[in-house]
């Protein structure tokens, strides 16, 4: 028996940011946050750090990465 998909199903793309952009490298709905561990649709995805190839899903999940990132 073949499988169905369920089109309200999570899946999780691979994405390369870039500095303005992002490229789906493989298909999917979501991605996750890197602080907070939240999914974002793809189609809501407005922040990312290029440099350390991360999502997040709100300015304040940016910010604490930034602050995370300057501690180390």
């Amino acid at each position: 028996m073949l499988e169905r998909i369920n089109p309200t199903a999570v899946q999780l793309a691979s994405i390369k940011y870039t500095e303005a952009d992002f490229q789906v490298l493989s298909p999917g709905t979501h991605v996750k946050c890197a602080i907070s561990g939240k999914m974002i649709p793809l189609d809501e995805l407005k922040y990312w750090s290029w440099q350390r190839q991360e999502a997040y899903v709100d300015a304040d999940a940016s910010l604490a990465a930034e602050q995370l990132n300057q501690q180390i």
